[in-house]
């Protein structure tokens, strides 16, 4: 069986005296990783507690073996959020040349990255006048800095035409098969195909963990949004 990059137990988080996470186990492998679910069901909590962001009531979460948030991480994972996490008065290459500093990573990576992202031609735009997918790919530039073991990204195509979302994807298998683990949060039910492993998520819970064809198979649907909703009326 194939060890767990990523490993939480019980992780319980309260916010605004709402139970958001109220206590989730749950391992996550190298490969792509998908964690679908409706907007508001926990996903971008539970990412922000992977990465050590979020105040958590109970519970465990650990990366490579460490607790989430050490400083030990901080070069080996690597987070998106929904926002565009990159400074707008600041081009492209100047944004990764600062965080490359601040990560204490070898510079000699930014060119790796802004091409990864498919920016070079952009890489001495200012960020600010960018379109709002070329921003979220310049933040997935970041997040590559220093080639991390594990890349939490929280719906990083949402927005994104189709040709973009699917050299996203392209770009998600391929750090995986460097051995990488990729968590990707989506609530588009339509990517779900594209991931190894699917965890789908509803009111803070995670209602069904398999491949894709597992969980089809399991429902007896054709598609995972119909999977999903057997599930959800299954459960009910």
């Amino acid at each position: 069986m194939m060890n767990n990059v990523i490993e939480i137990q019980d992780l319980h988080v309260v916010r605004g005296g709402r139970d958001v996470l109220p206590g989730i186990t749950v391992g996550v492998g190298p490969g792509v990783t998908g964690l679908l679910g409706p907007s508001g069901c926990g996903k971008s909590t539970l990412m922000r507690s992977i990465v050590g962001v979020q105040q958590v009531r109970g519970g465990t979460v650990t990366i490579l073996g460490t607790p989430a948030g050490d400083r030990t991480l901080r070069d080996r994972v690597g987070y998106v959020t929904q926002a565009a996490s990159v400074y707008d008065d600041l081009s492209i290459a100047e944004n990764l040349r600062f965080f490359a500093r601040v990560l204490s990573v070898d510079a000699a990576g930014i060119g790796t990255a802004i091409e990864a992202v498919d920016l070079a031609r952009h890489r001495d735009q200012t960020v600010g006048t960018l379109s709002g997918g070329q921003r979220s790919r310049a933040s997935l530039a970041v997040a590559l800095l220093g080639e991390p073991d594990v890349l939490v990204l929280d719906e990083p195509t949402v927005g994104l035409d189709p040709v973009l979302r699917r050299d996203l994807w392209g770009l998600f298998h391929r750090l995986a098969d460097e051995g990488r683990a990729v968590l990707v949060s989506s609530h588009v039910m339509d990517e779900a195909d594209r991931c190894d492993r699917l965890l789908l998520m509803r009111e803070g819970r995670i209602i069904a963990d398999g491949t894709p064809a597992e969980i089809k198979e399991k429902s007896g649907s054709d598609d995972i949004e119909a999977a999903f909703l057997q599930i959800v009326e299954e459960a009910a």
